[in-house]
């Protein structure tokens, strides 16, 4: 995948699987399969770093993790510019978005459109790949109230279609719609040019993305746009039980698993 190819999966209708991933175990595995692009989002504050918000997330872990995933898969990668990172000017988000690319990402991920505006279009002129991210941002989830569908009025609705008309004006290559209806997400797709990803947005958009331990099972987390594709949380405590009991009665380590 490059960033020409989601434009090009909306025109020929084949959508586009993506995968949010933090480390490169993780990322070896995904490498192997038919997922088409990587996001390592800022969600690695709640995933992998057991915070309650995105936004402790900093430029640094957003690096670190995209090192890490680099070092597992040649897929598309793309990675999160954390909280206010794009609210400092555009020298402090072309620095951001530098190291990114720097380490391994091929495109970032930007909350948001109205009031940065000119960020955006100079991070795009830069040469810098850009995909906006629409509707409930997490990183604005204060503002919101709290993790709620946004778009629900018309007015509500009307902002996030004038946002996603702006962003592909601007050159962004893509556009993020999380937890938005899915009348309105469907609607932001065929007004667009450019390819749409959606996570609780229904099945309207160009592509899907979810969090990897969520779709796993492993998380515990599962509001009702995730689907548990395995029960990873069961498998993985029965697997550490197994291992703890056959350590306490000395059945591990037997005889095939000593060296002579």
């Amino acid at each position: 995948m490059t960033t020409l190819d989601f434009s090009a999966r909306k025109r020929d209708g084949k959508k586009i699987s993506m995968i949010t991933c933090y480390d490169s175990t993780f990322a070896k595995i995904i490498d192997k399969t038919q997922i088409d692009t990587i996001l390592i989002g800022d969600s690695c504050s709640m995933v992998m770093h057991g915070e309650s918000t995105t936004i402790p997330a900093t430029i640094d872990w957003l690096c670190e993790h995209t090192r890490s995933v680099r070092n597992g898969t040649q897929k598309f990668i793309l990675a999160d510019m954390p909280f206010l990172s794009t609210r400092r000017g555009k020298d402090f988000a072309t620095e951001c978005a530098g190291k990114l690319l720097q380490a391994g990402a091929n495109a970032v991920k930007i909350e948001g459109v109205f009031g940065q505006e000119d960020v955006l279009r100079h991070l795009v002129l830069s040469g810098i790949p850009v995909m906006a991210h629409l509707g409930l941002t997490p990183q604005f989830y204060q503002a919101f109230g709290g993790h709620k569908m946004q778009g629900k009025t018309e007015e509500a609705a009307n902002k996030i279609k004038e946002e996603a008309k702006i962003a592909q004006e601007i050159g962004c290559f893509s556009v993020l719609l999380e937890c938005v209806p899915s009348a309105l997400a469907s609607q932001i797709t065929q007004s667009l040019d450019v390819a749409t990803i959606g996570i609780g947005a229904g099945a309207g958009c160009d592509g899907q993305v979810l969090v990897l331990q969520d779709m796993l099972g492993m998380s515990g987390f599962k509001p009702k746009f995730v689907k548990q594709y395995l029960d990873g949380l069961s498998l993985i405590t029965d697997a550490l039980n197994c291992y703890a009991s056959e350590v306490s009665t000395g059945a591990f380590p037997s005889a095939e698993f000593i060296s002579k």
